[in-house]
């Protein structure tokens, strides 16, 4: 891994108002239950900052571009800046922070090229995936399945939006871990984070990043061993994820009446 040389924070930095204060979780988990797939530092301390910006970045509290200061995340944690380095540089290492030389760490922003490929690898990696859970899964898989897809539902109804997009994300996990392939869902694991950083820069407001009765026809193939009809829809479902994906942000009149509900 190629580690970038240390960097110095500006001032400005440190200010209490950064939104890092409001994205950032410090009452952590332990240090085992890491991410699926997530690389972390070598040391406890470095796993519990990492796992933290992590999944600030998946329950999409932290947008793109929101800074890093290792000032603020030493003082936040109360450990030295030099633990904070090592677990930003793993962070740059997935591509969830971008590290900027004699500036903060920040959020990463995907570029539209960057978009486009990373749902292309999603379309070939979960197709394989798919194919190797619907061989594999078990009734108590599937019943898992159907109780994750409840609380989806429960978080739709309940207008969560931050829960349901973490829910959504989970369920794509949880099929690469009926796939029983490590690999494939370390990788997985990687690129479903980085969608949840271009759903939080390019999906314009009210959309779903996942739809759930997409999600509850898949788990349907699944329980009848329908690889081939699991495959089409899962990949059906992506493209509609790629579509709701806005990523002309060039017109910012366009993009005000978006938001505004006119268009």
């Amino acid at each position: 891994m190629k580690h970038m040389p240390p960097f110095p924070d500006a001032d400005a930095d440190a200010d209490p108002d950064n939104p890092l204060h409001r994205g950032i979780d410090t009452s952590l988990p332990e240090p085992d239950d890491v991410p699926a797939g997530g690389r972390r530092g070598s040391g406890d301390i470095e796993t519990r900052i990492y796992q933290s910006v992590y999944e600030g970045v998946m329950n999409q509290r932290l947008a793109p571009g929101t800074r890093l200061p290792e000032a603020v995340l030493s003082k936040l944690f109360k450990v030295s800046r030099a633990n904070v380095r090592k677990a930003l540089q793993q962070l740059a290492h997935d591509h969830i922070v971008a590290l900027r030389p004699n500036q903060s760490a920040v959020v990463a922003t995907p570029t539209p090229e960057e978009t486009r490929a990373i749902f292309e690898a999603r379309q070939a990696l979960e197709a394989a995936i798919v194919r190797l859970a619907a061989r594999r899964v078990t009734a108590g898989d599937i019943a898992a399945l159907r109780a994750q897809l409840a609380e989806e539902h429960a978080a739709m109804h309940r207008y969560d939006q931050p829960a349901w997009a973490r829910l959504a994300s989970s369920f794509h996990l949880k099929i690469a871990e009926l796939a029983h392939n490590p690999v494939l869902a370390g990788y997985l694991a990687e690129l479903v984070s980085r969608c949840s950083l271009i759903v939080a820069l390019y999906e314009p407001p009210g959309n779903a990043s996942c739809e759930h009765d997409e999600h509850g026809q898949i788990v349907d193939c699944l329980e009848r061993g329908d690889a081939e009809g699991a495959v089409a829809l899962m990949q059906a479902h992506l493209a509609t994820l790629e579509r709701n994906i806005c990523l002309d942000r060039s017109d910012e009149e366009h993009s005000l009446a978006r938001m505004l509900g006119l268009r």
